[in-house]
């Protein structure tokens, strides 16, 4: 049996085909009280810029309100790309969140851009600098937030002393190193990149350095995860995840598509070839297989916590689905 294992949940806020960023935005509300009621342990918001479709670009402001319209669950990022933004401000922000909601707030950092190469220019002029500078960005950060920091020329009020966790977030080995290194929690996204997701956990565990931080590894897996009374009800649901990366392949730039009854003749086999690579980790049924996916997933790839992300177009199925999803894990203690 499992040891108490935790869940949470990654919220991509995207709109849906037939609705708008004000009501994916109430949508993505209401998702986290339905997570804070039912007691999952996080729930992350993720940065992305020029996407038509995804509602979250302003990933503080939005971390910001969803923590006012809950009272338990931690909120946090998703992550927060670091080579967009100063060490200096991201601090400052999740300084301020930190004192308005203590020991909820999260700060999980990036190196991608969430984006674009040329919004990532638009963002950023240095964006490519910025990113090999990552590990040094990660280290100043720390620094703001340290109480040491006392000293220095330049502070981050009122971030100096608060206690903001820190997780790496990946999805190559790179990041496995610089969290191990640093003795930081460590999340890997598997919901869209799981290829070296369990040789990176193994790295990242076999390198791990203790810290201030953390005296010991700490390991997160996001994958995807439908859950639905039947696996037949289940996989039509999971359709609309199918067609986003879909879609995400092919650079269209559409909301999230309707379930189809069947994917026959939509995409090319090439095509096929990478939808089925990028959404390898993907747990879709009903509770019973769930179960016993979720139990082997588990145990094998030795993670600490699970995130989940759940891309369904009807918001009462995705409600459900969560629901559903917790019964799962509650199942497994």
């Amino acid at each position: 049996m499992m040891n108490n294992i935790p869940i949470s949940i990654l919220e991509l806020a995207i709109i849906t085909q037939d609705s708008d960023a004000g009501e994916t935005l109430q949508k993505t509300k209401e998702v986290a009280q339905l997570a804070d009621s039912l007691g999952y342990n996080r729930f992350w918001l993720a940065e992305h810029h020029n996407m038509a479709h995804v509602a979250s670009s302003a990933t503080v402001v939005l971390i910001g309100y969803i923590a006012s319209q809950t009272h338990n669950i931690r909120v946090g990022s998703g992550g927060i790309m670091l080579p967009n933004h100063s060490p200096l401000i991201v601090a400052e922000q999740f300084g301020t969140l930190e004192l308005l909601y203590p020991d909820r707030i999260d700060l999980g950092l990036g190196r991608a851009p969430g984006t674009d190469s040329l919004t990532a220019q638009a963002i950023r002029k240095d964006f490519f600098e910025q990113s090999q500078r990552f590990p040094q960005n990660v280290a100043a950060l720390q620094d703001y937030f340290s109480v040491e920091n006392a000293t220095a020329n330049v502070r981050a009020f009122p971030a100096e002393g608060t206690k903001v966790p820190i997780w790496i977030l990946g999805s190559s080995m790179d990041s496995a190193a610089l969290a191990a290194a640093n003795g930081l929690p460590y999340a890997f996204a598997g919901h869209f990149a799981p290829k070296q997701m369990l040789q990176a956990f193994e790295f990242y565990r076999d390198n791990f350095q203790p810290s201030s931080f953390l005296d010991k590894p700490k390991t997160m897996a996001c994958v995807n995860a439908i859950a639905a009374d039947t696996d037949k009800e289940a996989e039509i649901l999971s359709t609309s995840l199918t067609q986003m990366f879909l879609n995400l392949i092919r650079n269209d730039r559409k909301g999230l598509q309707p379930p189809v009854d069947s994917l026959d003749g939509i995409m090319s086999d090439e095509e096929l070839f990478h939808v089925n690579q990028m959404t390898a980790c993907s747990f879709v049924g009903n509770k019973e297989k769930l179960t016993t996916e979720l139990q082997q997933f588990i145990a094998y790839s030795q993670i600490d916590e699970l995130m989940i992300t759940s891309p369904i177009f009807n918001h009462q199925e995705k409600l459900k689905s969560l629901r559903l999803m917790k019964e799962v894990i509650d199942t497994l203690k």
